[in-house]
C-alpha cells in the first residue's frame, strides 16, 4: 500500500492527486476515454520536493475550509478552489497548474487499487481517507 498525500479531483473516484510510487511523491493523473469515461488506469509521475511542499500546503488550506464546511459553518461557495477567497490558495493554485496540466511522455502507466485506510475523516492534515496500490502496466515496445 502506497499513501495518498492529496487529492486534487475525484468524480466517482480520485482522478488526480498526490501518491507515493515506489515509496517516492508522484503526481497521478487518470486516464480519460471519450467513450468510457474514466478508467482505473493513471498516468505516474515524479514531482519535485518544491511542488511537492506546495501541493501539502494548498491541501491543509482545503482541509481547514472542509472542517468548517462539515461543520455547517461554510458553504460551497466559499471553497477556496473558487478563486478570490483564499490568496495564498490562488498564489499556489497558479504555481501549480502548468504542473497539474502537462504529463511528460515518459510517465508510467499503472493501474490504482484504492481502499479505506484507519482515520476517522475523509479529509485530514496527513491525507484523504485512503491508501493505492500500483500495478504498473507494461509498456508495448
Amino acid at each position: 500500500m502506497e499513501k495518498v498525500y492529496v487529492e486534487n479531483d475525484w468524480y466517482d473516484g480520485p482522478r488526480q492527486g498526490i501518491a507515493d510510487y515506489n515509496d517516492l511523491p508522484h503526481r497521478f493523473v487518470a486516464n480519460f476515454d471519450d467513450l468510457k469515461g474514466y478508467e482505473d488506469t493513471f498516468r505516474l509521475f515524479p514531482v519535485s520536493d518544491e511542488e511537492f511542499a506546495l501541493e501539502i500546503e494548498q491541501w491543509k488550506i482545503f482541509v481547514e475550509w472542509n472542517k468548517e464546511y462539515d461543520l455547517g459553518k461554510a458553504s460551497t461557495d466559499t471553497h477556496p478552489g473558487h478563486g478570490g477567497i483564499n490568496k495564498r490558495w490562488d498564489e499556489i493554485e497558479r504555481a501549480l497548474k502548468p504542473n497539474r496540466e502537462l504529463v511528460p511522455l515518459n510517465a508510467v502507466e499503472a493501474k490504482a487499487t484504492f481502499s479505506q485506510n484507519e482515520q476517522e475523516n475523509r479529509y485530514e492534515l496527513s491525507g484523504p481517507s485512503y491508501a493505492v496500490v500500483w500495478n504498473p502496466i507494461k509498456q508495448k515496445a
